[in-house]
């Protein structure tokens, strides 16, 4: 009589509910304590009785990975005897000829190292932590080794890092947690005809509260991750997408509840502005990346309000509509010539002030380019940490509840882009950077056009609410 197969591992109630999912894409986590890097390491081993089968466990950089291989060490060598780990190539060798390779992808430039290879599955620890360059180029990566295989992505985080914009724009934004999300394109065939392709995701969201086996063996957890400070505890013990570690502008609130009456939000609904407010537009110049054209409205005390904005992407985040100089003047003056809240107003400029620079191919600067396209800019003041003050001093609420600037709930883009900054990692007092803080820039340069002093009372905006609240799962096309 057979020996009954040992159980190595049992999958908790959100676990089984992730690695059961049929999408193409699943994200797993949101929160501190989910069970996440169980539920991905496992997850990889779906397929290893399948002799072609090859497998890829991506983190940010190789000793990030020390505690990933840890746990495959436990649990592999028991779910699959005879499975062998080379240390030197950081990959699982299994009885059928199945591997399952570690890798790491530091820089943008060791996406070279996966050039020319094919993954059946592929795993990315913190996906944060990654930019969309470096997570969309696997998908170049994510197909069949041979016959046989299923070809899909998995990916586990907390909120905060570099990449929680997107990754909050792609998997959290679109859709209700466990909602599939899907996405339908069209690619053209050279010489003609068209293919239609869908492909879908979906996010799984986990907490400390779902991991059942932490909270016997550790309960004093949830007592640690109550008492962090507001924001990280938000992300960490609830999962919350609008507050994070390494966020920038903690004092950002978009609550619907207060467009009206413009307490505790800084997001409002739009309103005719008296036509003796000064009208000013900010400048981020973009080709390759993107540019930003943001028009804001000064009041009698000083206060700031986003009015209006122009964004030229392509769609895809931090991806330029390469656009050349006569297409974004075109595109200003018309904004300005028929926006309801801009036609017949005196409106001034202020732009990066890279674009003053000559470009030593003989057409001069942007900004005298732009000038003969009838769009006039003065330079703005570039001072990052000067900047960056501002935009606090502006954001934060006064006793009433009411910061110094708004933005109308039409700027997209700003609500987007400005709450996922994060710090960068070592200009420590800074930006990063590396994100896409093109509204951000843009809006610096009428900050310190109007600089302010910072507020000696101001009020703490009550806590976000319990982002736990998760609707009924439907199906959203995007």
């Amino acid at each position: 009589m057979r020996n009954k197969p040992r159980t190595v591992w049992t999958p908790q109630a959100k676990q089984a509910i992730f690695q059961s999912r049929g999408e193409y894409e699943a994200l797993y986590g949101g929160a501190a304590g989910g069970g996440e890097s169980d539920a991905l390491i496992t997850e990889a081993l779906r397929q290893v009785k399948k002799p072609n089968y090859k497998g890829l466990i991506l983190r940010k950089t190789y000793p990030q990975l020390s505690e990933l291989i840890d746990r495959s060490r436990e649990l592999y060598s028991q779910a699959a005897p005879g499975a062998r780990y080379n240390t030197t190539a950081h990959t699982w060798r299994f009885p059928s000829g199945a591997q399952i390779i570690f890798g790491s992808m530091q820089h943008k430039t060791d996406r070279t190292n996966y050039q020319g290879k094919r993954y059946d599955f592929i795993g990315v620890d913190e996906l944060t932590h990654f930019t969309w360059e470096e997570y969309s180029y696997m998908f170049s990566r994510n197909r069949a080794s041979g016959p046989g295989t299923r070809v899909y992505m998995r990916a586990t985080c907390n909120p905060g890092g570099v990449g929680h914009g997107w990754v909050k724009n792609r998997f959290i934004s679109p859709a209700p947690p466990m909602t599939t999300i899907k996405e339908e394109r069209e690619v053209h065939r050279p010489g003609g005809g068209i293919i239609k392709i869908e492909r879908d995701r979906v996010f799984i969201p986990s907490t400390v509260f779902d991991n059942r086996e932490l909270l016997e063996n550790n309960p004093e957890y949830v007592a640690s991750l109550s008492m962090l400070p507001e924001a990280e505890k938000q992300a960490l013990l609830y999962g919350n997408w609008d507050s994070f570690t390494g966020q920038v502008f903690t004092e950002w609130r978009n609550d619907p509840a207060h467009y009206d009456d413009q307490r505790y939000t800084h997001v409002i609904n739009r309103f005719r502005i008296p036509q003796h407010w000064r009208i000013w537009r900010g400048f981020d110049w973009g080709y390759a990346k993107p540019y930003s054209v943001g028009w804001y409205a000064a009041d009698e005390d000083g206060r700031l309000y986003r009015i209006m904005e122009l964004y030229g992407w392509n769609g895809t985040p931090d991806a330029g509509a390469k656009e050349e100089v006569t297409q974004v003047c075109r595109k200003i003056r018309e904004v300005e010539e028929t926006h309801e809240l801009l036609k017949g107003r005196r409106v001034r400029g202020l732009g990066d002030p890279s674009i003053f620079a000559d470009d030593g191919r003989g057409q001069g600067s942007i900004a005298a380019m732009m000038a003969g396209n009838r769009v006039y800019f003065d330079k703005g003041n570039n001072a990052r940490i000067p900047g960056k003050m501002q935009m606090h001093y502006r954001l934060r609420f006064d006793t009433d509840g009411r910061p110094m600037l708004y933005v109308f709930e039409s700027c997209r883009q700003f609500i987007r882009t400005i709450p996922e900054l994060v710090y960068d990692d070592t200009n420590v007092e800074d930006v990063n950077t590396k994100q896409e803080d093109h509204v951000y820039d843009e809006c610096r340069y009428v900050l310190m056009e109007n600089p302010i002093s910072p507020r000696l009372e101001i009020k703490e905006p009550p806590p976000l609410s319990d982002p736990l609240n998760q609707r009924a799962a439907t199906v959203y096309r995007i």
